[in-house]
């Protein structure tokens, strides 16, 4: 879904076109962050483009499966995430030169890109918020095992007051995120993913946040350490920041449940 071109947190802005021709679809077009490109087992690719640019604003996109080694599709360049490769996942730039593919390939119809995208979207950000959890419950257990070996001034840094209040926050936060999202994969489960739309977006803000600012405080009571590759933490916050921009950054999810609270009243 995402372009270079244009600011993709809005998805109607995607500007890659697909074509009809005869029995085929013409595909031309530049994306970026196409997670999972880099991998060799990766054969075909989903790609989001307007069949329609006239048509109401969330019927102009389709999704078409193209296969990678489709004459035209071409891979630009390999995206690092804060300088990590997350080989052989990987997120590549690709370019979509006068692409064909058979009419066959589309997936469900011309003008149900969105529909496709927010079936996959909402259980998608539960299982980032899952993972963002984990995270962040790693961090923790690495920050008190570090805070208890660890002596500075003469006591273990886990008897430093700091320490030990941020050590509870970071409990109270993880468990408060993992209750909302608990909440919102019930809601999902029993009255579906539109009624859910509000906690679904709740915890897309606040998982995230969360994740980073334990790991965040993981880093500090590991010093330099916590800087270096040797405790995963700089991976996993550099993981934890980038999920508040996935799938819509924070601002947009923001928008919505203000929206959403204010239909309310």
């Amino acid at each position: 879904m995402t372009e270079p071109d244009v600011a993709s947190s809005d998805a109607t802005n995607i500007a890659s076109s697909i074509v009809r021709d005869g029995g085929d679809y013409v595909i031309n077009g530049r994306k970026w962050w196409t997670s999972g490109a880099g991998d060799p087992r990766c054969k075909i690719i989903i790609f989001m483009g307007k069949t329609d640019p006239k048509a109401p604003k969330h019927a102009q996109q389709s999704m078409i499966l193209v296969p990678r080694d489709t004459p035209g599709v071409k891979v630009l360049r390999h995206l690092p995430v804060f300088g990590y490769d997350d080989a052989p996942h990987g997120h590549m730039e690709i370019a979509f030169d006068n692409v064909r593919v058979p009419v066959a390939n589309i997936l469900l119809g011309e003008g149900r890109g969105f529909e496709i995208a927010q079936g996959r979207l909402g259980p998608g950000r539960i299982h980032h918020c899952m993972r963002a959890i984990g995270l962040a419950e790693q961090a923790l257990e690495k920050m008190c095992a570090r805070a208890k070996a660890r002596v500075a001034f003469g006591k273990p840094i886990a008897e430093q007051t700091v320490t030990l209040e941020r050590i509870a926050e970071a409990r109270i936060m993880i468990d408060q995120a993992r209750l909302l999202t608990l909440k919102a994969a019930y809601m999902m489960d029993t009255v579906g993913n539109k009624a859910a739309r509000a906690e679904i977006a709740m915890i897309k803000i606040a998982a995230p946040a969360m994740a980073c600012k334990v790991i965040d405080w993981a880093i500090q009571a590991h010093g330099g350490g916590g800087v270096s590759d040797d405790f995963g933490l700089a991976y996993a916050y550099a993981h934890a920041r980038t999920l508040r921009l996935v799938d819509g950054p924070d601002e947009v999810h923001r928008n919505q449940i203000g929206k959403l609270e204010l239909a309310k009243h």
